[in-house]
């Protein structure tokens, strides 16, 4: 089986290659560019800035390193690469052959100082790059056995120093060449330091790009999409081998505040200054009763400082509830765990009658939080589709974790005199992986009185019903109004049924910032939910985009003059930025003219008229090809592993493979390789 390596040298191929054939091969390697630049003439080497050029070596693979030979006899050696140190990726080429890549995650050397016997210097050949190498197989077949082959010897390189120990006494060789191959593992594997610093690398410097929202969206359509979502190295052919093999992933850094309001009524009154009683009655002048207000301009005295779709968010730092329902083996198990999950999203409340900003057309907002239990991570991502009217598609997504939400909401107010409502119209569709189920959710309304005459205070109220056509289970809940000669404990109440088909099995009853209850039909009661300061506590921590690495549309950067203004209390100030954002809207809609608004993210489905995410995976998590969930530019990907049939290797094995080695020369099988070698012109 032929394999080929490829490599690169910079600062004209005489400072920073640390190959143990490195120096000793400078004049040769310089001799054989002449040559091939006089063989060869013109070619696309030049153009690149380099020559590239194919040279046999011979390869024999041990357990934790990859031996290379100049001849088929092991007294030519070359350089040895240390696989403990290496990770290991495929890399399709448009070129003959199957292509994959051994590197360092820290771009450090991969090479071992001495070889397998001791040497100190290797037998000349063409310079190999130090912290990487390509290879390429003849053929597909025998490239996918060569990382079949590779990713064993991998993983049997903590093993073999393990094992190792126990060859002293008769288990493995203890030879010159088992000697110090042990003696090179032990001493470069990574340090728990630098794992630190390769997880933090891999998400540097990923910040959202000043690109418009479109030229994003076309730069994703032509490039990772076309393998599907799969994260590869690009053809040699088409791309620069100086490609970073870490994730291109958005760097999200923990919220640094949050405002969140005591449970109770008390947190849901606002008391109107003078001032700004005076706004309201100029307001109230343009309206009449069952008068639509998304076209209205409101006060900024009145505005919660974050975007709606930043607000919408706010059901999801108790998202391991979802977790925990997609590992419920019960159906009813799992619909109390979903409603669980429901109720945890209404204590999180601003302080007052505040109400979010309307998102400017082409808004995007993007967050995630960590799962420290699974070792996972729920990204939230949402988009204003429509203006007028204003709709909002939202997509919620943990694969490793078995779950996905996919939403719009038309937000509507109606004006009735002393009151409005702030009506969410839509649906959410919760999908449970694993268990293809379907739970579908809808929304209550926010509620303000006391506009005219007596206090003005915020209330949520409706009939919502949770529903799996698949199990027949049916939760229906009520919020409730506060009655007029209702007291303090009539008020956010909430009280409710789970049924299946026509069977109630349990009742709810509580408060939505507080205590919920719940009743089987057998009598016995337990806490549904509970906001204790406890529970608070275990809130998962929300992740955002740093502002400056934000795009143009992203609600925190758009409105960031507004949200200052509002902070500092400067509501003159705040109307003005406000309206800025309002007329570009204007002038947009202007020039666009009769042509359609196309979302960056999200599309209309012709068959349920209902918008869902573009790159929406429903494919449940597969542990032994999936590696972990990741955004960027608003898209959430998956990277997996390469594509490979195992013919029969199994990693359980692993272990008795790495035990029953024997590393000594009279063992060893060597194979034929290519290596690509590049020289400066």
């Amino acid at each position: 089986s032929l394999l080929q390596s490829e490599s690169r040298m910079f600062n004209n191929g005489l400072e920073d290659c640390s190959s143990p054939t490195e120096k000793l091969a400078r004049k040769e390697s310089l001799k054989v560019t002449h040559h091939s630049l006089a063989g060869k003439g013109s070619q696309r080497g030049d153009i690149r800035g380099s020559l590239k050029s194919w040279t046999k070596l011979w390869c024999a693979l041990k357990p934790g390193v990859l031996l290379i030979y100049k001849t088929p006899k092991s007294d030519h050696w070359v350089g040895t690469l240390l696989l403990n140190a290496c990770k290991l990726i495929e890399r399709p080429s448009k070129k003959d052959g199957f292509c994959f890549k051994l590197y360092h995650p820290l771009d450090k050397s991969i090479w071992a100082v001495k070889g397998p016997k001791g040497e100190n210097v290797g037998s000349i050949t063409q310079p190999l790059p130090s912290n990487y190498l390509i290879f390429r197989a003849a053929s597909e077949s025998d490239g996918r056995c060569w990382m079949d082959a590779l990713e064993l010897a991998l993983s049997c390189s903590s093993l073999y120093k393990l094992t190792a120990k126990a060859g002293r006494d008769g288990d493995l060789s203890t030879s010159s060449e088992s000697s110090h191959i042990l003696q090179l593992l032990q001493s470069t594997a990574l340090t728990d330091a630098e794992l630190l610093q390769l997880a933090n690398q891999q998400m540097e410097n990923d910040g959202y790009s000043e690109k418009s929202e479109h030229d994003a969206q076309e730069d994703w359509d032509n490039g990772a999409n076309e393998n599907g979502g799969r994260l590869t190295e690009e053809s040699d052919m088409d791309q620069s081998d100086e490609l970073s093999p870490g994730l291109q992933a958005t760097s999200y850094v923990e919220q640094s505040q949050e405002e969140m309001a005591e449970a109770g009524e008390a947190s849901q009154v606002e008391t109107v200054s003078e001032e700004n009683k005076g706004l309201i009655w100029t307001l109230l002048k343009q309206l009449r009763p069952g008068m639509d207000l998304s076209k209205v301009v409101l006060p900024t005295f009145i505005l919660e400082p974050r975007s709606f779709l930043d607000k919408l968010s706010d059901y999801y730092y108790h998202a391991n509830l979802l977790s925990e329902a997609a590992r419920e083996e019960s159906p009813y198990g799992r619909i109390k765990q979903v409603v669980r999950w429901y109720l945890s999203g209404f204590y999180k409340k601003p302080k007052g009658l505040k109400k979010p900003y309307n998102p400017i057309l082409g808004e995007t907002f993007r967050c995630c939080w960590l799962h420290p239990q699974t070792d996972s991570c729920t990204f939230y991502i949402a988009e204003q589709i429509s203006h007028h009217p204003p709709i909002s598609a939202f997509y919620v997504c943990n694969k490793k974790d078995g779950f996905y939400i996919s939403g719009s909401i038309l937000a509507k107010s109606k004006f009735y005199g002393n009151s409005l409502s702030a009506i969410l119209d839509g649906r959410a569709r919760l999908m449970l992986l694993g268990r293809d189920e379907e739970y579908v959710i809808t929304m209550p309304y926010a509620h303000c009185k006391g506009i005219l005459y007596g206090t003005m205070t915020l209330e949520l109220g409706g009939k919502i019903t949770i529903e799996c056509e698949k199990t027949k289970y049916v939760a229906e809940l009520e919020f409730k109004l506060k009655p007029f000669l209702g007291g303090s404990s009539s008020v956010n109440v909430i009280s409710g049924k789970i049924q299946q088909g026509d069977e109630l099995l349990a009742t709810v009853d509580g408060h939505w910032d507080g205590e919920v209850f719940l009743q089987e039909k057998s009598g016995q009661q337990e806490h549904l939910w509970n906001p204790t300061p406890e529970v608070r506590s275990t809130r998962l921590k929300r992740q955002v985009v740093q502002l400056d690495q934000q795009g143009q549309f992203e609600s925190e950067r758009l409105w960031q003059h507004v949200t200052s203004a509002i902070v500092d209390r400067d509501q003159n100030q705040a109307t003005q930025e406000k309206f800025v954002l309002e007329e570009a809207q204007r002038n947009q809609a202007k020039d666009r003219g009769d042509q359609p608004w196309r979302p960056r993210l999200f599309n209309l489905d012709s068959v349920t008229n209902e918008w869902t995410y573009t790159h929406i995976d429903t494919r449940p998590w597969d542990p032994e090809r999936c590696l972990v969930q990741f955004e960027k530019h608003g898209v959430i990907q998956t990277k997996e592993k390469s594509q490979r049939r195992h013919k029969g290797l199994a990693y359980s094995r692993a272990s008795a493979w790495a035990s029953q080695q024997k590393v000594s020369e009279r063992d060893t099988q060597m194979f034929p390789l290519s290596i690509l070698v590049s020289l400066p012109n």
